[in-house]
């Protein structure tokens, strides 16, 4: 086991060496320069943290709220930036102005995400199916990379449905088009984020995707997850989305495991605490104190899952919307509760699976290449 995690250190996307082999996933409202900040203090400075979504076509229009969400922190390298998007052109020109504006390191690209207001205008999830369409995606972002030295990544899912799998011949199309690593979330469209990832899907796009990385994604919440998956799988490193929603520590846990050293211990109630009290002082400096508080709460359930609050304390955390009162609360904490073991598990969105939205048609030609109309007024964030 030991042979096989130090081979996977090897792990680069493009020019960017990536040890351990570990890369935050985009996710919208919660990947922003606080979090990512929390999760690098922990885990390694390394390993990858990307931005939540931002849409080409905001890029392209520099619209001022997708502007601050692509802020990235002084020592934050490689900036990496998940791009949204249907349409070639625009695609193409959002990634010009992000290389010509030095605004980030790497580039990925979002093809994984099912929710309806996405997929109905054929992007995220529902865009693989149209390979000729995909392939020009691939080849526009790729060549406009390219001068700056900038590495394009591509991240999907196994296809819109059981009856459509498309991520053989997304990894294989991407691969031909230059792509620097593919990234795989083991579930189709439909299963949104229910049910179990399919671990084995991601072995055979391994096999099928030769000559860059192939990174795995889907039901890592453990840090003994990540080395299982690399192990069945073969994969070249792992992307973790769900597990980390209020344990950012799970990074230095990663770091440890795929380094073969020994895992640091789970924080205490106290721990805990103080970390969130972190986290609502980095949100305070991006957003201000108002909106980063009102941020924030979304995160409570996950830093506390398991642990014993009571009702009303657990409301006093739901509502707090400053950091007086968040110190006020955080004093009324047990600080000697261990770290429960119930609190290992799935964590984040789950819900249930369903039929996919998409544009009409849509799966009548996998070879039209053309583009989805209106498909392009999506907001960065998703």
């Amino acid at each position: 086991m030991q042979a096989e995690l130090e081979q996977e250190t090897g792990l680069r996307i493009g020019p960017y060496p990536v040890d351990p082999p570990v890369v935050l996933a985009p996710m919208a409202g919660i990947t922003n320069l606080a979090f990512r900040k929390l999760c690098r203090e922990f885990g390694s400075p390394t390993a990858i943290y990307v931005c939540e979504m931002i849409t080409a076509r905001a890029v392209v229009e520099r619209n001022e709220k997708t502007l601050h969400m692509m802020s990235f922190d002084q020592g934050e390298s490689p900036r990496s930036m998940q791009l949204y998007g249907v349409d070639p052109a625009t695609l193409g020109e959002a990634v010009r102005i992000i290389v010509g504006e030095g605004w980030a390191d790497h580039i990925d690209m979002n093809l994984g995400c099912p929710v309806p207001k996405v997929t109905r205008l054929g992007g995220g999830a529902a865009l693989p199916y149209k390979r000729n369409l995909f392939a020009s995606i691939v080849r526009e972002m790729v060549r406009a990379a390219e001068p700056a030295g900038v590495p394009v990544t591509m991240k999907f899912r196994i296809g819109i449905d059981d009856d459509h799998h498309t991520h053989l011949d997304t990894g294989r199309i991407a691969e031909a088009e230059g792509a620097a690593a593919v990234a795989l979330h083991a579930r189709t469209a439909a299963q949104r984020y229910s049910g179990t990832a399919d671990w084995s899907a991601i072995a055979r796009l391994k096999e099928a995707v030769t000559t860059i990385p192939v990174l795995g994604n889907g039901d890592i919440f453990s840090a003994g997850d990540a080395v299982a998956m690399m192990a069945q799988t073969g994969c070249d490193g792992v992307v973790v989305g769900r597990g980390c929603l209020g344990r950012p520590w799970l990074f230095g846990e990663l770091s440890a495991a795929l380094r073969g050293e020994p895992a640091p211990t789970p924080p205490n109630l106290g721990e805990v605490g103080k970390i969130l009290a972190r986290h609502a002082g980095l949100l305070a400096e991006h957003h201000g104190e108002d909106k980063g508080m009102r941020d924030l709460r979304k995160h409570m359930a996950w830093y506390f899952m398991g642990f014993p609050l009571g009702a009303e304390l657990r409301r006093g955390f739901a509502t707090v919307s400053s950091l007086a009162e968040l110190d006020g609360l955080i004093a009324q904490l047990d600080p000697t509760a261990p770290f429960p073991e119930d609190a290992e598990g799935p964590r984040g969105r789950q819900g249930s699976p369903g039929k996919v939205a998409l544009p009409h048609g849509w799966l009548d030609d996998p070879d039209d290449r053309t583009v989805p109309t209106a498909a392009d007024v999506m907001h960065s964030g998703g």
